[in-house]
């Protein structure tokens, strides 16, 4: 694998567990460069009630966005 590859999997869940891949202070240093997304997070339910806001702006023949 070349560099840019394994930089790419460096974080992923599966192999982060795997005894010998990171140290904890890398783990930690790395966690720490990525952004923070909060910002960006939706709850579910909110994402239903968006839907369904959706939906009640169409009328009732018309196909969903989704469909």
């Amino acid at each position: 694998m070349n560099r840019d590859s394994i930089q790419k999997l460096r974080l992923d869940r599966r192999l982060v567990r795997r005894r010998g891949w990171m140290t904890e202070s890398e783990l930690t240093r790395e966690l720490e460069k990525l952004p923070d997304v909060a910002r960006k997070a939706i709850t579910l339910g909110d994402a239903a009630d968006e839907r369904e806001g959706d939906s009640a702006k169409r009328g009732p023949g018309e196909p969903s966005a989704t469909a």
